[in-house]
């Protein structure tokens, strides 16, 4: 353990519904209860996940930025907040926060800056070439998957020897079986006896609904009992309803809104799909398997390190409908005893590798090293 405990302030792009914002809250809230001084700072006004954080009392604030509108004085309210808080580690997540953060460095003292990548494609290679240019204002970037770890070395967006890969990490008692909540929301939704498929997420192009329904769409015939559950918001949804209706499977796809009882709620599937085209270490996955859900996924970013072939669930091709579909019937076909078992195999893998609290444990001990090599200029990271 770290006897002398620093202070740390944490930039955010934005404080949503998004995975890595979730994330924050999760390292935030174990950061302090470990004794850390923490400091949340959102760009944009604060979202969901910043309004939680403010109904628990934790230090949140937010340089009020409007969404996808540049603003150099954002750089300044930064460095203001930075030399009047003197923390003694940064660290950003996100693209747009890693490079606000590297920028209000030339404009403030800070001893650590640590930026966080959340994806294996964060949006085009004049971003990769913006982390390559700015690389020398950081003191390290980590990445959430050794897939996207490996990508952003070969671009060199990010030099090897300034790369790390710390993973989320996830609140395995709040993300648990729960028999009462299954039974309790199957009621609810009117979905008793159905065999029921979950996805939890965006209605945007990384996640691929076409790809999913499509694939849905091919083995209709034979799953007329299965139940697809879509849950979340996002632009493409109404999208994505005409489209399940012009594949005539309507009738077995329910669109839920975005909730906020997502650990009750995944208790109502007997497996869950992610049909995503990229993604990096995603939040949802490690939540389904914490829940003891087997998992039918795509082959993309650190899907693989948390869905392991044969085991807990299925991987495919990405934007490969019949390779997804037959992945589907296969999860369909297996045994009750044969889904529980690769349940339980999900559960444990996340327990063993990717908890929180084992997680802050990585997190605490690059702090360290970073800090300790602020004060020996001679060590390496």
């Amino acid at each position: 353990m770290i006897r002398v405990k620093q202070r740390i302030l944490m930039l955010s792009t934005c404080m949503g519904l998004g995975g890595a914002d979730q994330q924050i809250l999760y390292l935030v809230r174990t950061l302090l209860k470990r004794g850390y001084a923490i400091q949340i700072v959102s760009m944009t006004p604060l979202g969901a996940m910043g309004k939680e954080a403010q109904s628990e009392g934790l230090p949140i604030q937010s340089l009020n930025m409007k969404r996808g509108v540049p603003d150099p004085k954002a750089i300044f309210k930064l460095a203001r907040i930075l030399n009047q808080w003197q923390p003694d580690i940064l660290h950003s997540h996100m693209v747009h926060a890693n490079f606000l953060a590297r920028v209000s460095r030339l404009f403030s003292h800070v001893p650590v800056l640590v930026c966080t990548t959340s994806n294996i494609n964060e949006g085009g290679r004049w971003r990769e070439w913006v982390y390559q240019l700015t690389d020398f204002l950081c003191d390290i970037t980590t990445q959430k998957s050794h897939a996207g770890a490996e990508r952003y070395v070969s671009i060199k967006a990010v030099p090897r020897t300034k790369l790390r890969v710390v993973p989320n990490g996830i609140d395995i008692q709040k993300f648990k079986p729960n028999r009462e909540a299954k039974q309790r929301l199957r009621q609810e939704l009117s979905l008793e006896g159905k065999f029921i498929g979950l996805a939890v997420g965006r209605f945007r192009p990384p996640k691929d609904y076409p790809n999913l329904l499509q694939a849905f769409s091919r083995i209709k015939a034979t799953s007329i009992n299965t139940v697809l559950t879509l849950v979340g918001e996002g632009s493409l949804k109404p999208e994505m309803k005409a489209l399940a209706k012009t594949l005539g499977i309507h009738e077995q796809v329910k669109f839920l809104e975005p909730r906020r009882d997502i650990p009750d709620l995944m208790n109502i599937a007997d497996f869950y799909i992610m049909s995503s085209a990229w993604e990096g270490m995603p939040m949802v996955l490690l939540e389904a398997a914490s829940v003891g859900l087997p998992i039918v996924a795509t082959d993309v970013g650190g899907n693989r390190e948390i869905v392991l072939d044969g085991k807990n669930g299925f991987l495919v091709t990405p934007r490969h409908p019949d390779a997804l579909a037959q992945a589907l019937e296969r999860m369909m076909n297996l045994s009750p005893q044969e889904r529980q078992q690769m349940g339980q195999f999900s559960r444990k893998h996340v327990e063993l590798n990717y908890s929180i609290e084992r997680v802050v444990d990585r997190w605490e001990a690059l702090y360290q090293q970073l800090l300790d090599k602020t004060s020996s200029p001679d060590k390496g990271v």
